[in-house]
């Protein structure tokens, strides 16, 4: 760099100094690629230092310029009139020359224009150091209005003269940018860097009056942002009707996904990340919120034909608008409802819900929750509003469905069912070692089941019946299922549960003492003998409904026994359940000779013949004291086994030639009349707990506020009571009037629906 005007000294004047300092100036804003030596440099930084340096005044005040004050004020704002001189005379080149430009080519002379203005003014700025250090910052903290650092002065004159010419043109130079990104959306390759310089340049220029450190988005908002937005909601309007009358709504959203994707990374490449959520938003309304309608009513259809990835694509579109979930979740729940409800109607067989096998009912009913489990966790991403209509659709379907009719009590009797099959010795699946996992689905069932209650009063019988005639899976196995259930439920819930197997392990002790007593004292003992003695409070257990003769076979075993509990518990009362009790006979007349496995009903029969070839029914009833109906059945199992044989009406014969397969002869198979009994003695049982849990719900309430109101009273026991089972209100009521008969409380005075509690 040359320059014309030699290095004016210390103490020359305006004229002589701007004249040297201006062939700078323009040089470095013109051609600063043919570069500047630091000593050219230097050189103008130290003229431009000793003018503002110098005490005497140079020349005449111009009153009218800015800063037009005397003395070293004078100084700076010289310097500062001249430079807004020259940035305006310079802008007004590049302005007219800019004139005819359209789209890009008005774009790149802009950018480049831009790049050499700004890198010029940086320049700039450093030489004039010592003026903006001291007169600008004089200047305003005396509270001037519109004096600027230099390179600050220079962009105020950029957008004063040149950006707002521009501007004011049609918006000449935002329309370019915008024409230029829709060709980009239409699938063009663009200079995407020029788009970025031009966008930077509206932030840039966004200057803050009262705080210039501080960027205000003020400009690129207003000649950019806005337009921009405006252009992209109706770019999107047309394109997203016109593809949706064409295309099917899996493709829509596939395209929608994408124009949203590319949207974002449009922000990342040449827009402010302040458009960010003003783009996102404005997008997301008019390509989803605009057609949510018809992407809701495709939502069956891919459920129907299980499209997990348009699932999952549609559920990522929704999530992004605020209503966008809530219908896919009311829709996904009636799915699931009517998929819960077919399944079980799919195997109702002929025999209706008195035919249905346990297994193959729980099986339905997991089948469509697992199914629709994997759906929500892959496809919705197991979004909590997801699981929640999951769970309300099957806890409708599981307790109300073809097989329950209108009982919510019929679902957890077939669970318990199903689970007491599980845990039983016989079940493959404990062999298979899969029966952890098995007991992990009855509690995803159980969870659903409204009335827990009746699922443990029927556990608790056929745990009990596992227990008594030895046929769990394993201990381990029992344990587990009880900590799942206590886990669920709480400790009140498996309270009876974990009892009965201490039972157990006394009843162990106690039979092994007296075996070893029996051993000292008799030595005639040649029947092998064990009891169980059982709590009445913990044990679902009832007592023979009819008399029954013991067999004189076991009759001294009997009351040694007797006499040996009396003697180690005074007076405790044994009442002996023959109707749970089993026994093994040997077959002596056989060859081989098998083993008999009966109820102590079908012994009482057998020991009969050991004296008798033949025997009528009646001889059978007085013989073994069982009613006629009862008896009656226990026959038939064993002429069906062709143990006895039944050729004459009522009349019933030894059969000596008796044959089988099997050398352990299993003839203790349930009784129907027995079977339909207890389910029947099982509600019963329930409906009469419900009494007392109601009852003293109710006294616990009470207790605690005193004095309440009915309606209160009644949504509060509902309240405390729902996790167990859904007590209707007329039980409800009932359970008042017991308990203001039984004066627990009382009705408040002047008042019918206001009870107290009585202390």
């Amino acid at each position: 760099m040359a320059l014309a005007h030699p290095m004016p000294s210390a103490n020359s004047d305006l004229a002589t100094t701007w004249a040297f300092l201006e062939e700078g100036v323009d040089h470095i804003m013109t051609r600063l690629k043919e570069g500047v030596s630091y000593s050219k440099y230097m050189a103008l930084y130290t003229v431009a230092y000793n003018y503002c340096t110098s005490s005497r005044m140079h020349g005449t005040p111009d009153p009218s310029a800015l800063g037009g004050r005397s003395g070293a004020n004078l100084v700076g704002s010289d310097l500062y009139n001249n430079l807004i001189r020259y940035f305006v005379r310079h802008l007004e080149t590049l302005r007219d020359t800019s004139d005819p430009l359209l789209d890009v080519a008005l774009l790149r002379y802009y950018a480049d224009e831009w790049d050499r203005y700004t890198t010029g003014a940086n320049y700039i700025n450093r030489l004039f150091t010592y003026l903006n250090r001291h007169w600008v910052k004089r200047e305003k903290d005396e509270g001037r209005k519109n004096v600027y650092a230099v390179y600050t002065l220079a962009l105020v004159q950029w957008k004063s003269v040149f950006f707002v010419h521009i501007q004011n043109k049609n918006s000449k130079l935002a329309n370019a940018v915008l024409r230029l990104i829709e060709a980009q959306r239409n699938g063009e390759t663009i200079d995407q860097s020029l788009v970025k310089k031009v966008v930077d340049s509206f932030v840039s220029l966004g200057l803050d009056d009262s705080d210039t450190n501080k960027a205000s988005f003020d400009v690129y908002r207003t000649h950019f942002e806005t337009p921009f937005i405006t252009a992209t909601e109706q770019y999107y309007t047309q394109e997203s009707e016109a593809f949706l009358a064409e295309n099917s709504v899996s493709a829509y959203m596939k395209r929608a996904e994408e124009r949203l994707r590319e949207e974002e990374d449009r922000v990342e490449i040449y827009l402010s990340s302040t458009t960010r959520k003003t783009l996102v938003s404005k997008c997301e309304h008019v390509l989803i919120r605009e057609h949510a309608n018809t992407i809701w009513d495709d939502f069956q259809n891919l459920l129907d034909y299980d499209k997990d990835e348009d699932l999952q694509r549609m559920y990522t579109l929704m999530s992004r608008i605020p209503e966008g979930l809530e219908p896919l979740r009311k829709r996904f729940e009636d799915h699931v409802k009517r998929a819960g409800l077919a399944a079980v109607e799919k195997i109702m067989g002929e025999g209706g819900v008195d035919a249905l096998e346990p297994k193959a009912y729980v099986d339905a009913l997991l089948d469509v929750h697992k199914k629709n489990e994997e759906t929500v966790t892959r496809s919705f991403r197991g979004e909590a509003g997801f699981v929640a209509s999951l769970d309300r659709a099957c806890k409708e379907f599981v307790n109300k469905n073809a097989a329950t009719g209108s009982s919510t009590q019929k679902s957890p009797e077939l669970l318990a069912k199903h689970t007491d099959a599980l845990l039983r010795k016989n079940n493959k699946l404990s062999e298979e070692g899969a029966l952890e996992e098995a007991l992990n689905q009855v509690m995803t069932l159980f969870k659903y089941i409204e009335d827990k209650d009746v699922f443990q009063t029927f556990y608790t019988t056929k745990l009990s019946k596992r227990l008594i005639h030895g046929v769990s899976a394993s201990d381990e196995s029992e344990a587990s299922m009880i900590s799942k259930l206590k886990e669920a439920c709480g400790f009140e819930y498996t309270n009876k549960l974990q009892r009965m197997f201490t039972d157990m392990s006394l009843s162990k002790d106690l039979t092994d003492s007296f075996k070893e007593r029996m051993l000292q004292t008799h030595d005639d003992m040649d029947i092998n003998f064990s009891v169980m003695v059982l709590g009445t409070n913990f044990w679902p257990l009832n007592p023979p409904a009819h008399t029954f003769t013991i067999p004189a076979d076991i009759l001294p075993t009997y009351e040694r026994f007797q006499r040996y509990y009396q003697s180690k518990h005074s007076g405790r009362k044994l009442t002996w359940l023959w109707n749970y009790s089993k026994n093994e006979l040997r077959a002596n007349y056989t060859n081989p000779k098998y083993i008999l496995m009966t109820s102590s009903y079908q012994m009482a029969v057998l020991v009969q013949y050991n004296n008798n070839d033949t025997l009528s029914l009646d001889e059978l009833v007085t013989a073994t004291g069982i009613g006629k109906d009862i008896l009656v059945q226990v026959l038939g199992v064993l002429v069906k086994a062709k143990i006895l044989i039944n050729e004459e009406q009522e009349q019933y014969d030894f059969n000596p030639n008796f044959k089988s397969k099997k050398i352990r002869v299993n003839l203790n198979q349930p009784i129907k009349a027995e079977v339909k009994a207890e389910s029947t003695e099982v509600l019963k049982t329930v409906d009469e707990d419900r009494k007392y849990v109601i009852q003293a719900t109710i006294v616990r309430i009470m207790k605690a506020r005193k004095t309440m109101k009915n309606q209160a009273l009644i949504q509060e026991v509902i309240g405390q009571i729902a996790s167990r089972f859904n007590p209707k209100i007329p039980d409800i009521k009932k359970a008042i009037d017991t308990l203001l008969e039984k004066d627990y409380i009382e009705r408040a005075d002047g008042s019918r629906d206001t009870f107290n509690y009585v202390a």
